[in-house]
């Protein structure tokens, strides 16, 4: 049993910021990979990045390389998305989830209840 809360979403301008946080508790011991997904109305739910928790090893997509920056705190159980030059197409909920260091939703078990990320232009 793992229970994921996310929070730090917000309205924010274009090229401007915003740092998401993910906090874990419950089995967190038997941890392989945290990665964040979002999902903006009527699409499908899309693989953000993911980091490997054992030594951090971080993957991103393509739309958000070189702008998001994922890390984590192991001591507080807390993954964190860093937004850097934001985009209105990054307006979405983000979503947390535990399971495997994958791009795909289906390899992860458990997901917080999403956060709302509104960029204006």
């Amino acid at each position: 049993q793992v229970q994921l809360v996310e929070s730090g979403g917000g309205l924010v301008q274009a090229g401007g910021s915003l740092r998401l946080s993910c906090a874990a508790s419950g089995r967190t011991f038997s941890r392989y990979a945290m990665g964040w997904f979002r999902q903006a109305p009527g699409k499908e739910r899309e693989f953000v990045g993911v980091i490997r928790w054992s030594e951090g090893s971080t993957y991103y997509a393509n739309s958000v390389k070189g702008r998001f920056t994922i890390s984590k705190d192991n001591a507080k159980n807390t993954m964190y998305l860093q937004m850097n030059s934001l985009k209105p197409e990054d307006t979405a909920v983000y979503y947390c989830a535990d399971g495997l260091y994958s791009t795909s939703p289906s390899d992860y078990d458990y997901w917080g209840q999403g956060t709302q990320v509104t960029v204006s232009s």
